[in-house]
């Protein structure tokens, strides 16, 4: 048990300062709570002695309103410092989740399942949120009241203190039992919920694929998997807490009603007064109060335990080298030498040595599957190469900060993300601080201010997650306005111009050239018209370069890009037969 209070207390952090004024404000609650015993106190020693009735009601009177008025305050500043605490140190963790995916190698998620980090940040910090500092201040201000509580009443009547005492050990015997029997089921119901979640992803991004194959209610095998073991993991929860929670129930009201029968049997005895009898009577039906709401909380304990366990999970989470330098380069030459790189066991770039010269444009084409979008992913540091290194402006990219090192570069992509916000917001995604008639000269530039200006909302108008209310080539409008409004040194362009129709294609191909001056630029493209006029052109095949030279060079030798001109030429003078 004290393991787990204090993985929760480390897990508090800043937030620790705001648990412990709950449990002192939660202190103070209780000392509340017994003026209201000692005002049923002199109510009764009024009623019984007749003498002074009117003093000790008014007595009583006093205690009540000062019970009610001091319960009412230290309640509301208890759950309002401990809801900030549960609020907090959960926001604190996701955003310490999120800071570190950022220099995540982008391989994890090949080998990961984003849903289990959705899992994570979702359900299972839900859990922590609304449990963790309720637990803890309950527990601690629970038996630190108890023991109050224990304390006073062996002062006011030690035998009926003593069945106060042994009650309370029994209660915390079976308490432990349980909370102990529980850690081997709650990190399975823990991993349930990380599963559901997963499964629930899963299907929501393929449902246009169940759709298209006409497999609704046939292709949720996963999801149903992922209820039933969801059901079973807190069924197994609830079936284990059930008994347990009889038997605490038992003891306490078996100990209270010992207490009502022991206080009689003193009273008749002659050993005890009519007055502190019946107060004892009173106090077995309050006494328990405290180190119930302890027990409650230790119930879950473990579960909260096990939450703050799978949290933690994503602290071992493997980053890039954190160790780097902010560094501005003195130009934006990009070498390799020597590199090699495997995605698993797959080997993708083999020895690759070239350069990138600064402010020339160099292109790269290929086969499917030679390498080329790995290139430009290994510029951007998304992976580390396996040997060998890549430098800008002759610094080894690993001595760069990933943030100094994206500052240096633009990525447009040919798969594009927009987030759900506005087109406005999603093109100073490239920066932040760009006014609003920047983000229009940007937009104009990549040929999208027409078709924005033309939505309801204009700038304002909220994309859906991913773009999916925008067109393949709308979306790739903004990406491309987004990468202008960045204006970086060097540029990648991952198939730029895939999903632009042949209207606006030559005026974006213009806008680009324009973006591209004085730049160092990688473009990867299969059109003629964009890799034409670049400076350099790198063939690659099974990862390896191997044709290197501008066009008027490469094509006038045979090789794979003479080949690859000549099946272009050929395609454009296809036409169709009536």
């Amino acid at each position: 048990m004290i393991s787990a209070l204090k993985k929760i207390w480390d897990f508090a952090g800043e937030e620790k300062s705001n648990i412990n004024k709950s449990i002192a404000v939660g202190f103070l609650f209780a000392l509340f709570h017994m003026f209201q015993i000692s005002a049923i106190y002199f109510i009764i020693v009024g009623l019984v002695e007749k003498d002074n009735t009117m003093k000790s009601a008014w007595v009583a009177l006093i205690l009540l309103i000062v019970s009610i008025a001091g319960r009412t305050i230290t309640n509301y500043f208890a759950q309002l410092q401990q809801t900030h605490a549960g609020y907090f140190m959960v926001a604190n963790k996701r955003i310490a989740i999120g800071n570190r995916l950022k220099s995540v190698p982008m391989g994890y998620f090949n080998d990961n399942s984003i849903g289990e980090v959705t899992g994570i940040t979702t359900t299972v910090l839900d859990d922590v949120e609304n449990t963790a500092p309720m637990v803890l201040v309950n527990i601690l201000s629970g038996f630190i009241n108890a023991v109050v509580f224990t304390i006073m009443i062996l002062n006011f009547e030690w035998r009926i203190g003593v069945l106060v005492v042994i009650g309370t050990f029994i209660y915390l015997f079976i308490t432990s039992s349980m909370e102990k029997k529980s850690r081997y089921l709650a990190p399975k119901r823990q991993e349930s919920e990380s599963k559901l979640v997963e499964a629930v992803l899963e299907q929501i991004q393929g449902m246009h694929i169940i759709k298209a194959f006409n497999l609704t209610g046939k292709g949720d095998k996963k999801i149903r998997e992922a209820l039933e073991y969801n059901r079973s993991s807190n069924m197994k929860i609830e079936k284990l807490f059930t008994p347990y929670t009889i038997i605490q129930e038992l003891v306490l009201r078996v100990f209270s009603v010992l207490m009502i029968i022991v206080a009689i049997f003193f009273y008749l005895e002659g050993t005890m007064e009519l007055t502190n009898a019946l107060m004892c009577i009173i106090i077995s039906f309050m006494v328990f109060a405290q180190i119930e709401s302890a027990g409650s909380s230790m119930a879950v304990l473990r579960v909260v335990s096990s939450s703050i366990d799978h949290a933690n999970k994503t602290d071992s989470i493997p980053q890039m080298d954190s160790n780097g330098k902010e560094i501005i380069p003195n130009n934006h030459d990009i070498e390799f030498e020597k590199v090699s790189f495997s995605y698993d066991k797959k080997k993708i770039l083999n020895d690759i040595s070239i350069k990138i010269p600064e402010k020339k444009m160099t292109a790269i084409i290929g086969p499917s599957g030679s390498g080329k979008t790995t290139i430009c992913n290994l510029i951007a540091r998304f992976w580390d190469v396996d040997s060998g290194s890549i430098s800008i402006g002759g610094k080894d990219i690993k001595e760069y900060t990933l943030e100094s090192l994206m500052n240096q570069i633009s990525m447009v992509f040919q798969n594009v993300y927009l987030f759900q916000d506005t087109i406005e917001n999603n093109i100073k995604f490239g920066r932040i601080e760009a006014t609003h008639d920047e983000v229009i000269e940007a937009a104009k530039k990549a040929c999208c201010h027409e078709f924005i200006m033309s939505l309801p909302g204009g700038y304002n108008t909220i994309i859906g997650e991913g773009g999916a209310s925008l067109s393949g080539g709308e979306k790739q409008r903004i990406s491309i306005a987004r990468a202008m409004l960045k204006d970086a040194p060097i540029v990648i362009f991952d198939e730029a111009t895939a999903n632009i129709d042949p209207e606006n294609e030559d005026k974006l191909r213009q806008a680009i050239e324009a973006l591209t001056k004085n730049k160092t630029i990688i473009m990867i493209a299969h059109r003629l018209k964009t890799i034409r006029n670049a400076d350099q052109i790198l063939v690659l095949e099974n990862g390896r370069i191997i044709q290197r030279g501008n066009h008027d060079e490469l094509v006038s030798h045979e090789g794979l890009y003479s080949t690859f001109i000549n099946m272009k030429n050929k395609s454009t003078t296809w036409k169709l037969k009536n």
